[in-house]
């Protein structure tokens, strides 16, 4: 299973760490002229060459506090994160609104793009009112530390951090203890609703001043599309998925209700959120053992594997560069080894969560973990590593270029990869002595299918959430009730109990205090499939592509390579096309991978009640 994690400093504002600004004095040189006469065409050149080279010179410094604070949270630590993000984000947003000035300049088309792209780089832009710009970027900083820190604990003997209850949510049964869990991580959010809602007002005032109507217009307008060309776009893209998804949904129910009643688990409504082995309900590939299929299979055990190999983390990491090696990528850098965080420290607290940097955005990569020894963990680093590759094969390109096509690019860029963690690809690495045959497939994609497409529809509502909180379509007082609502509609998940309007229950999931648009997961979740199904056909694979591995294939490799190292240069669409020979997402890649488990799922459900 593959957890969700935000890409560490990308682009300008390093805004997926929840960096934000206070306010800085124009520079001299990189102001417009300030005489009557319009803007030139050269002036608009100068302005952007200006902008990133200053950018550059800030970024870095930003980027070294802000790994410091998430592997060392402390009052120091996050002062100093604070005041050069403020620094950063500001003088960014300064320039994003110079940028504007330039709109009607006849300019080439890649002046234009780059032009384009400062206007609209920024997550949480800052308002020109210092006061409120250093407000937005201390309380985005008091978020993450309050979510870094929080546990629940049972007694004042007893308390648990977020790392050792996933764990048990993921292996218990009992579902009194599941409540208890689920109940108790949800005591750290809200003590954030009214932070969260005063950064919302603040950044929107921000928004605003870039000629945006509110935030949510600023997130969907990143897509080389109309706002509300790609939020129809998404939706799309679920009709496609959402008939696998419903007969999943009716299976795991079923099983559920099997294992735990059905007078805790109703076969007419919503399945209880706690009782999917993950804190979220958002991929539920920890309780394939009680939803899989009667008959005996035979599924590679890779958590039983990497425990009998004796791996370490580092090991575990240096396997998953080896992939990379195979495809004719270059090694990772010594630094990498030198500075990454790959274990929990025992003597202070940090962000756990996932995520890939390149700290100077050059070749300082690292990833920051707290690895477990699993196989759901082997596939994370796969993904971190993704990450990585991908950020340095663009660092050769203007700053504002150094990003992926889309943000689901670079997020399906190593889940691309993980899906080439088949049987053959473990055995070839010695985790397996033998490749299961083609009969025990549908219990591997039962499994895959519990964490890919169980995801889905939780991709899709986490940033519909916030888009109808930024355009202030949703107030305060329904932010709990509409949330659950969107649950419930996209997921046929509920809340185990009655929740408290005040709960501010979006909070409990990582990326609402970090402030990480969550759409480039969804996206990443359906393009995966596209690019492995393409890279298969590149590497002459021709069996079924659930049992294509890419690995050691320097032809598939290469290919790959010329779509990562365009960065955000060109549309995502010129992009995609270059790997998958279209320029449109594809969610027919998804079905076409899972297509003998969709007609086991249907065979399975003739006799119950689906639906909720």
């Amino acid at each position: 299973m593959l957890k969700l994690r935000h890409t560490g400093i990308a682009l300008i504002v390093s805004a997926t760490l929840g960096l934000s600004a206070c306010n800085q004095e124009t520079s001299a040189e990189n102001k417009p002229s300030e005489t009557t006469a319009a803007p030139t065409p050269a002036e608009a050149k100068q302005f952007i060459a200006d902008a990133q080279k200053e950018l550059e010179k800030l970024q870095h410094p930003a980027a070294q506090a802000a790994w410091a604070y998430q592997t060392y949270i402390n009052q120091d630590t996050a002062a100093v994160s604070a005041y050069l993000s403020e620094k950063l984000s500001s003088r960014a947003s300064q320039l994003a609104k110079e940028a504007a000035k330039y709109n009607d300049v006849e300019v080439d088309a890649d002046t234009r793009r780059q032009l384009n792209l400062l206007r609209n780089s920024l997550v949480l832009p800052p308002p020109g009112d210092p006061a409120k710009s250093e407000r937005l970027s201390k309380i985005g900083t008091e978020m993450e530390g309050m979510y870094g820190a929080g546990q629940y604990c049972r007694s004042e003997d007893e308390c648990w951090g977020l790392t050792k209850m996933g764990s048990m949510m993921a292996t218990e049964r009992d579902p009194d203890l599941l409540l208890e869990i689920w109940q108790g991580w949800r005591e750290v959010s809200p003590p954030m609703k009214p932070l969260y809602i005063e950064q919302v007002d603040i950044a929107n005032e921000g928004a605003q001043e870039l000629g945006f109507a509110n935030l949510a217009d600023v997130w969907r307008g990143k897509y080389d599309m109309e706002a509300e060309a790609f939020e129809q776009e998404l939706d799309r893209l679920w009709g496609q998925v959402e008939p696998f998804y419903d007969a999943l949904h009716c299976h795991v129910r079923a099983e559920l209700g099997e294992q735990y009643g059905e007078d805790v688990v109703p076969q007419d409504k919503p399945i209880p959120a706690h009782l999917l082995g993950n804190m979220w309900a958002q991929t539920w590939g920890n309780i394939y053992d009680v939803v899989k299929p009667e008959q005996e299979m035979q599924v590679a055990d890779v958590t039983a594997a990497i425990e009998a190999s004796g791996y370490d983390e580092v090991e575990l990491v240096r396997q998953a560069e080896n992939f990379f090696s195979s495809l004719g990528f270059e090694q990772l850098p010594e630094t990498f080894w030198e500075r990454s965080q790959f274990q929990q420290p025992r003597d202070r607290d940090v962000v756990c969560h996932a995520s890939a940097w390149n700290v100077d955005d050059v070749d300082d990569l690292r990833i920051k973990m707290c690895i477990q020894k699993t196989g759901e963990e082997f596939a994370v680093i796969h993904h971190e590593l993704g990450h990585n590759y991908y950020q340095r094969a663009y660092n050769h390109l203007p700053l504002v270029y150094r990003g992926s096509a889309n943000d689901g690019f670079h997020e399906a860029i190593g889940d691309t990869v993980a899906l080439s963690i088949t049987p053959k690809y473990l055995k070839e690495i010695g985790l397996i002595d033998e490749v299961p045959d083609s009969s025990n497939d549908i219990g591997m994609l039962l499994k895959l299918a519990l964490d890919k497409i169980a995801f889905v529809p939780f991709g899709l509502l986490v940033d519909k959430w916030r888009w109808n909180v930024f355009n202030g379509k949703v107030p305060p007082e329904q932010y709990n009730d509409y949330w659950w609502e969107l649950r419930e509609k996209y997921q046929g998940v509920m809340a185990p109990v009655e929740r408290d309007a005040d709960a501010f229950d979006p909070g409990a999931k990582y990326h609402i205090p970090g402030n990480t648009p969550y759409s480039r997961y969804f996206l990443a979740h359906l393009l995966q499939f596209q690019f492995h199904r393409a890279l298969c056909d590149i590497a002459g694979d021709e069996g079924p592509v659930h049992r294509c591995s890419i690995y050691g294939n320097e032809k598939a490799g290469k290919a790959l390579d010329e779509m990562l190292r365009l960065g955000q240069s060109k549309p995502w669409q010129e992009a995609l096309q270059i790997l998958t020979g279209k320029p449109e997402m594809d969610a027919t890649a998804i079905m076409d991978y899972f297509a003998p488990l969709k007609v086991w799922l249907d065979e399975q459900n003739k006799n119950r009640q689906c639906g909720w």
